[in-house]
């Protein structure tokens, strides 16, 4: 059985910027050519400010704009290429052969934001991160996936 057919589950509280920041590096340092990470939680509990930190940590300087509206933005970074989804306007799971996700991981890595509407799309091997609100500035962060992960975040 190899490393990563390991699960691990772990709940991080993020009491400030600062925090999210830091899980963003984490993440970052971690992410390979095939990773996704899903970002899942509420309007508001903190999906684009997490992607924006991982993005920063890999080098990226420019403005980072939630993908709302473009659904997709991609980003060469100097160690990969990372494509920001937000999946928040997809109407069913078959969009997301048209948006290149089975491409995107081929290249590089992708950070989903409303993971939930591509239905089965998902690498098996997908980080998750479920994060909830739990006060003005603070959130919990419930980090859930394969084992490689654990080392990480």
């Amino acid at each position: 059985m190899s490393e990563d057919s390991q699960a691990f589950e772990r709940t991080t509280r993020l009491l400030d910027g600062a925090a999210t920041e830091a899980l963003g590096a984490r993440i970052a340092a971690g992410l390979d050519v095939g990773d996704a990470v899903a970002l899942e939680g509420d309007l508001g509990a903190g999906k684009t400010t997490l992607a924006r930190a991982i993005l920063r940590a890999l080098g990226v300087t420019e403005e980072v704009p939630s993908p709302t509206f473009t659904l997709v933005q991609e980003y060469e970074t100097p160690r990969l290429t990372v494509r920001h989804y937000d999946l928040y306007r997809i109407a069913n799971a078959r969009e997301m052969g048209e948006l290149g996700l089975d491409d995107a991981l081929d290249e590089g890595a992708a950070l989903i934001e409303w993971p939930e509407r591509a239905a089965g799309r998902l690498p098996a091997q997908t980080l998750h991160v479920a994060l909830s609100i739990t006060g003005p500035v603070s959130r919990d962060a419930k980090l859930s996936g394969p084992a490689k992960w654990a080392a990480h975040v």
